[in-house]
């Protein structure tokens, strides 16, 4: 399919542009190239790695287990590759993230330090024209968005934030040559997956730590280890049957537990196999029981436990209520962390309550909270992101007759499968809304989406097709089978970042589908019969017919 020519006759620059160079736009590069195809992916790092480049933040690790957060397209390289630990740091992803670029050749198609302004879909040409901050212009048949769906940083305006006279930083945007806050004070606001990262390492250094809370949250203990020698051999000696077995977990990745209701043991049972879990750590606890997300008493049996041992561990009962969460568990996303709760015990660590009485404004010397500043040297903003949709909606994309991706999700982001909106076709969305994405081991849910992607465009270079797109009606169905399951577990029963609450105007919606074995079931059997909800086109058809 290299050199792809447009109606007019001129041929396009590329078959494919691909925005992002993280785990998912270096698997999209290499698969795309076994097709044969021209790729250009433009990042706006200066390196790959995507989350792994961006986020360099003391305690920033993965919260997937290393060995299943990783390649499998591989064999040779899932075999050569050797994880340190059970859940990697942010070094060691990254490095494995260059390993890969290196080994498979993958930067010499890769322009660094540009990022993406613009996109346009060609209604004659069936062609996407890509224009950068660079002053690039160039065409491609398909238009992939692999931006990354935590990469949109949210850095809240607070009354004063730019008056500040010390260093600001956010955990997405690091230095990328550390900072050292000894003998500083120190304001972290935010107290998510990456506050829980980093509070505890920033306090170990920091003369003075306060934290801005408004949102309490869950954090079971990661039990962070080296990796055992003989453990790891033994899941390399059947590597490819692993793979495929923990794709038929509902998250993508192991867990340990059992397939009974937590409202059908005894008390001292479920007590006992809870202890199990936390003993074990990590995002397995969700599994202790096979209701926990979908059955609000099941949920509060595990939420109470959760709660009990955050009272066991901070001394002062006023900061331990303060830290005990009063939503369901998992709810939000459940955080993994390492000494967490326990830093709060230490003398030079204050915990500030921004919800019942929000941060008023930000001084030349502090924060001020309920007219008191608490004075700082630096800010940490560990605020998250503008999630999924941010990273795509800040790019100018305009799909048939010039209609803009904003304008289409003004009221919600809407896309098949999480991998297509319709009105803009050949426009592919890596871990898209609508998708498992947030809610699995995204190396996973990367792996099934590349694969998908790759199987469409082969599909349509065998049957004499260039242009795709879905049907409003699939995009619809889509839409409602994605909230019908929802409603089925606690996951709507809060505000969270899965549902856009964080950000300010942002229309309520829940983002993920939650299921990776149904949901790729539903992807085979919608390839199997030819792609099912979509409309195929050669481009002397006029398209537009199609998705009017």
């Amino acid at each position: 399919m290299s050199g792809v020519r447009q109606k007019n006759g001129h041929p396009s620059d590329f078959d494919a542009v691909v925005v992002g160079a993280g785990f998912a736009g270096l698997s999209m590069l290499h698969r795309l190239r076994e097709l044969g195809l021209t790729v250009r992916v433009y990042e706006a790092g200066s390196g790959v790695g995507g989350t792994w480049y961006w986020n360099r933040y003391p305690g920033a690790r993965c919260d997937t287990v290393s060995m299943e957060y990783s390649y499998g397209f591989s064999d040779d390289l899932q075999q050569e590759w050797e994880w340190t630990e059970k859940y990697a740091t942010q070094p060691e992803l990254l490095a494995y993230a260059n390993h890969v670029a290196d080994r498979f050749d993958l930067r010499r198609d890769i322009t660094f330090n540009t990022r993406v302004d613009s996109a346009s879909f060609d209604d004659t040409a069936g062609c996407w024209t890509v224009r950068t901050d660079k002053d690039d212009c160039v065409a491609a048949r398909y238009f992939i968005l692999a931006p990354g769906i935590l990469s949109s940083t949210n850095l809240p305006d607070f009354k004063g934030r730019d008056a500040f006279k010390g260093p600001i930083y956010h955990t997405g945007k690091w230095p990328h040559d550390g900072v050292d806050f000894a003998g500083t004070r120190v304001g972290v606001i935010g107290t998510g997956s990456s506050g829980v990262q980093v509070i505890p390492l920033v306090a170990e250094e920091a003369d003075h730590l306060t934290v801005f809370q408004r949102t309490a949250n869950y954090v079971v203990p990661a039990h962070n280890e080296r990796l055992d020698a003989q453990a790891v051999k033994q899941i390399k000696q059947k590597y490819v049957a692993y793979r495929e077995e923990i794709k038929q977990f509902p998250f993508g990745f192991t867990y340990i537990g059992t397939d009974k209701s937590a409202l059908e043991v005894s008390e001292a049972e479920r007590r006992r196999l809870y202890e199990e879990s936390w003993k074990r750590g990590g995002l397995m606890f969700l599994g202790s029981f096979n209701d926990i997300l979908l059955d609000a008493d099941a949920n509060r049996t595990a939420s109470e436990f959760i709660r009990e041992k955050i009272r066991a561990v901070v001394k002062d009962p006023q900061v331990a209520e303060l830290l005990s969460p009063d939503f369901a568990v998992g709810c939000k996303r459940l955080c993994v962390g390492t000494d967490y709760f326990e830093t709060f015990n230490r003398s030079n660590v204050t915990l500030v309550d921004v919800k019942e009485t929000p941060i008023e404004r930000i001084m030349p010397n502090g924060i001020v909270v309920d007219g008191h500043e608490h004075e700082l040297d630096a800010i940490v903003f560990a605020t998250g992101y503008d999630a999924i949709t941010g990273p795509i909606v800040r790019m100018d994309i305009r799909g048939v007759g010039g209609q803009s991706i904003r304008d289409k999700w003004s009221a919600g982001p809407r896309a098949y499968l999480g991998l297509m909106a319709a009105g803009f076709p050949n426009m592919f969305l890596m871990t898209g809304p609508g998708s498992p994405s947030v809610l699995s081991n995204l190396m996973v849910s990367i792996e099934q989406h590349v694969g998908f992607i790759r199987d469409m465009i082969a599909y349509m270079r065998d049957t004499g097709q260039d242009v795709i797109d879905p049907t409003l009606e699939a995009e619809d169905a889509w839409l409602a089978h994605v909230d019908e399951i929802a409603d089925r577990t606690v996951y709507k029963s809060c505000d969270s970042w899965y549902r856009g609450s964080n950000i300010s105007g942002k229309p309520l919606m829940f983002t993920a589908y939650f299921g990776v074995p149904p949901y790729a079931a539903e992807c085979d059997e919608i390839a199997a019969a030819g792609f099912t909800g979509f409309n195929m086109a050669a481009v002397e058809e006029n398209l537009t017919e199609h998705v009017e």
